[in-house]
């Protein structure tokens, strides 16, 4: 498995089935954990699939609709009660904050740790946060309510040092962080040894983009452009087409349509309307334009490759 993987908690859309749970997602990188939506059944997911409460620090919201977010109060409740002491940073739309103050003075008053409410411009691409590992941005998205999805972009990583070389130049390990840092190395005696010759480089950061709920909106693709893997909303084959319009919603093929133009690596399509009992005809309606699309299930654990 790679140091970059996406845990589908629930892919399902707003009517709830004993086939899918509603939106929610972990991101797994190198076992710093953020979430994306916390629909109903969140945490009892969670459970099922060992991902460790206390390793979440950031929660991610689309938009307020009930579907992605209603699992919210269980989950900061039984944060609480896992004796957490480290704040939790929720981040969306500024019509969550009403919705997040009810949760907090209601159901989970004296808690040990801040719930930090930080407001996302849905209208904009801008850098929502950032850690030592990776930096976050607002998708711009095309939805009833105000609606961003998120890009996860992983920080450039250090190249690797060449042991073979070091030891032949007989560094000290004193120079090494600077080495890995670009800096090339000074003999004892004054000689110059490139970088280059010192060290490999790096594997390329991986991107992340999920872009749900929306209708069909090109203006996501230069956001988009390139990416390792992109989850789209495919709420409605094209033969619903008319009710995605109305519900704002995407078709299949409008999500393919969106990967293939923005020449992404891997496309996962989620999201999907109570209506389908075999969502493979999401699939195969995708395949048609790009070839290899990912079906979204509970459980499954895509990795960036």
């Amino acid at each position: 498995m790679s140091d970059f993987n996406i845990h589908i908690l629930g892919c399902g859309s707003a009517l709830p089935t004993t086939r899918h749970l509603a939106t929610s997602q972990v991101v797994d990188l190198r076992d710093k954990q953020y979430m994306i939506d916390c629909g109903e059944g969140t945490q009892v997911q969670m459970r099922n699939l060992r991902i460790r409460f206390n390793r979440l620090g950031h929660i991610f919201i689309t938009h307020l609709h009930g579907d992605h977010c209603f699992g919210l109060p269980g989950l900061i409740s039984t944060l609480g009660m896992l004796g957490r002491t480290g704040d939790l940073i929720v981040h969306g739309p500024k019509e969550l904050s009403t919705f997040l103050s009810c949760i907090l003075s209601e159901f989970c008053r004296g808690l040990e740790f801040k719930v930090i409410f930080d407001p996302v411009d849905t209208t904009a691409h801008t850098l929502v946060m950032e850690d030592r590992s990776l930096s976050v941005y607002s998708i711009p998205l095309k939805h009833r309510i105000p609606t961003c999805g998120y890009l996860f972009t992983e920080k450039p990583k250090e190249p690797h040092i060449i042991r073979e070389m070091t030891d032949f130049y007989q560094v000290p390990i004193r120079w090494l962080k600077d080495i890995k840092q670009g800096k090339d190395y000074i003999t004892p005696e004054g000689e110059v040894i490139p970088n280059f010759r010192l060290t490999r480089p790096p594997e390329p950061s991986k991107r992340y983009a999920f872009c749900s709920d929306t209708a069909y909106n090109p203006a996501i693709i230069p956001i988009i452009e390139g990416v390792d893997l992109l989850y789209h909303e495919a709420t409605f084959t094209e033969s619903d087409g008319a009710r995605a319009k109305e519900t704002f919603h995407s078709t299949a093929r409008q999500a393919a349509i969106i990967a293939r133009d923005a020449h992404v690596k891997q496309l996962m399509i989620g999201h999907y309307s109570a209506r389908y009992e075999d969502c493979s005809i999401l699939k195969q309606e995708a395949d048609v334009i790009f070839p290899g699309t990912i079906l979204a299930n509970e459980g499954l654990v895509q990795s960036l490759i």
